[in-house]
């Protein structure tokens, strides 16, 4: 039997199939959020709180996603959906402390408003950049079908984030790879002031669907029973049946797109329309006429409410502001990583820098069921450069997937794979490439965990540099634009027994690691390997030539331009130290090798302004100054994008220049 409402309420409700503790709990749970705004809004005149995203008028969609969902089930929410973290249970104070920048908050004062996730409640937050947790839901959702765990994942966005490359790659992702998503879209009319005529060109957002070969279905956002009953019979199908599907919630921005913002720009006659269809007002009218809300049940239930309220804002009060550490901020940048050293056995095998890899990363497959490679081309094909050639034979192509070109959704799968618990290895397939990918990589991997203590657990293997002839877009060396990015690691070996120990740490290492590789090297490098599983520590440079004339400081492929120079200049007695990775720093090698040799030299393929040579150029002189008998010098490439053919290609390299720059040093 259909049950409408009365002309008290401009909503239609169908309250068939849930019974009335049901019904006043969807109410109290809507209630909720509304009177927290609400004192928000007083705290936010008051300077209390700095700002302010308010979801009023919008209640209904985050509580009815929530409660439709299991607890276990993770929630990607954004802004305006505090009902979401107060349906999963969320202390109020923990909130308030978030919101006040206090310690007890979820981010130590490091984020504030919505941008924090919390583990303990399976819910992930956003960042500002909005696109990029669509691709970290593909991510969770990816490790509940590896795992068989039948479980959903739903993330938001707002009309105005599915303009964003990122939701076209995520979608695209998720149907491809058939992921049990839920994408959310809570289309409220206005992207900060620019409304949907200028956001979109179609009539409906979930027509969009039909292009991914996505299910989708257009949702009463206020009509919380429509969102709660629709929403739970999708869930419960979709667990059954794995699958992304798109939902678009019709409602309505009330306020601004903060406080500041005010809504100026809205036509009154729009405002006044959708404050008729008030999802809390419309149901409580409802429920009323239905006799299943009495006025004395209202009034506890808000008594109850605004008394919790009250009580957790004290304690929020109460708590002492953040004292500022140093310490304490550095070291959560990255999450503690106990290196575990596997020492290498006696057996070893003549190895090409290429297959040290591939085997590096055959033997952490093995040892690792929970990491999944990622990459285009990398399942049957083996990769563009065969790294994984065989592999599909080996681990199945669940766990060695190729990827559609769409470096960043895959970027942030990878987060996703590691907020479930998983390891993840991703082949950029060019180092080139990873400006696709960039956003996820320096605001999101990078961010995490000091943001709110989530490790990204992700390797990008970049292969990277010049040499053979592939021209300004597959020949760059861009470890620069990593290595100044707190929260990332930066590893770049030079040769086959470190390509292969390093790749094994980079995969124990819980924190995200740019692992460059020289395609230079590929196949011009030998060197004997043990056959057995071993590591490498980061941080630690290696001493390849012992002297006491000059330090050489190098990596990549420009250890062996100093080789090179060394061996044909044997009168020459330099340290020459191998960098091997580049953040973590082993500085004190390099000081200790400066101080003994009172020169210092640094060499590297990238162009020379604001490469990383800079920064150890400007390290040694505040470090080791009294120690120098002439000026730091560095090597680099030209001021140019990397041209193609091999003339050119030639002039641009720093090798050409090294060996007069190393003598000119000596002279001094």
């Amino acid at each position: 039997m259909s049950h409408t409402a009365t002309s008290m309420s401009t909503i239609k409700y169908n309250k068939s199939g849930l019974d009335t503790n049901t019904l006043l709990h969807l109410y109290e749970r809507m209630l909720k959020p509304r009177l927290i705004e609400e004192k928000m809004l007083i705290l936010l005149r008051q300077g209390k709180v700095s700002k302010w995203f308010a979801g009023i008028g919008q209640e209904a969609i985050s509580v009815g996603v929530t409660m439709a969902l299991k607890p276990e089930e993770y929630i990607l929410p954004m802004h305006r959906n505090l009902g979401v973290f107060t349906t999963r249970d969320i202390p109020l104070h923990r909130l308030f402390s978030q919101w006040q920048g206090k310690a007890n908050g979820f981010t130590k004062g490091r984020d504030r408003s919505f941008h924090f996730g919390t583990q303990d409640y399976n819910i992930v937050g956003m960042i500002s950049h909005l696109g990029p947790q669509l691709g970290v839901a593909d991510g969770i959702a990816l490790a509940s079908k590896l795992k068989n765990l039948n479980q959903v994942t739903a993330v938001f966005t707002g009309e105005g984030g599915t303009s964003e490359g990122d939701f076209h790659e995520a979608l695209n992702v998720a149907s491809v790879w058939q992921l049990p998503v839920l994408f959310c879209i809570e289309n409220n009319g206005y992207g900060l002031s620019t409304p949907t005529s200028e956001q979109y060109n179609c009539e409906h957002l979930a027509e969009r669907g039909i292009g991914y070969g996505m299910e989708s279905h257009i949702i009463d956002g206020n009509n919380i029973i429509e969102v709660y009953t629709r929403m739970r019979d999708l869930a419960a199908d979709v667990r059954k049946n794995p699958r992304p599907v798109l939902i678009e919630f019709k409602t309505f921005r009330m306020r601004g797109h903060e406080e500041a913002s005010g809504t100026k720009y809205v036509p009154q006659d729009l405002m006044d329309a959708w404050a008729k269809k008030d999802p809390l007002e419309n149901f409580q009218a409802f429920l009323r006429d239905e006799n299943i809300l009495t006025e004395t049940a209202e009034v506890a239930m808000k008594e109850a409410i605004v008394h919790e309220i009250n009580a957790h804002l004290q304690m929020a009060f109460d708590e002492s502001p953040i004292q500022p550490s140093e310490t304490e901020e550095l070291a959560d940048v990255y999450k503690a990583f106990t290196y575990n050293e596997h020492k290498p056995g006696e057996k070893t095998q003549e190895l090409r820098f290429i297959d040290a890899i591939s085997e590096g990363l055959k033997q952490s497959m093995e040892r690792h069921d929970d990491l999944v490679i990622m990459g285009q081309d990398v399942a049957e094909y083996g990769g563009v450069f065969k790294i994984t050639d065989g592999f599909v034979e080996l681990f199945g192509k669940e766990r060695v997937r190729n990827t559609p070109i769409c470096e960043s959704a895959i970027v942030e799968a990878a987060m996703g794979l590691s907020i479930a618990g998983m390891k993840a290895v991703m082949e950029m397939q060019f180092a080139d490439f990873a400006t696709s990918g960039f956003n996820p990589i320096v605001n999101y991997l990078a961010k995490s965990h000091y943001r709110w203590n989530q490790e990204a657990n992700v390797v990008i293997r970049m292969p990277c540099g010049a040499g053979v002839a592939a021209g300004p877009f597959h020949s760059q060396t861009n470890e620069a634009w990593f290595t100044k990015t707190p929260g990332l690691k930066v590893v770049y070996p030079a040769f086959p027994y470190d390509a292969k120990g390093l790749l094994a740490t980079a995969i124990n290492d819980p924190n995200p690691v740019l692992y460059f590789e020289h395609k230079a090297l590929y196949r011009s490098i030998r060197q004997d390997v043990p056959t057995d599983y071993f590591t490498i520590p980061f941080g630690k440079a290696a001493r390849l030539r012992e002297g006491t004339d000059v330090t050489i400081i190098a990596y990549g492929a420009a250890v062996h331009w100093a080789l090179e120079t060394l061996d044909k200049n044997p009168d020459i007695k330099a340290d020459l130290i191998d960098l091997r990775s580049l953040q973590p720093l082993d500085t004190e090698a390099i000081f200790d090798s400066v101080r003994k040799t009172g020169r210092a030299i640094i060499v590297q393929e990238d162009s020379l302004f604001g490469g990383i040579a800079s920064d150890i150029s400007a390290l040694i002189m505040e470090t080791c100054f009294e120690y120098l008998d002439a000026p730091v010098t560095r090597v680099a490439s030209m001021e140019t994008p990397i041209p193609f053919i091999n003339q050119l290609e030639a002039q641009y390299l720093g090798k050409g220049k090294f060996e007069d720059a190393l003598k000119t040093l000596l002279a001094y």
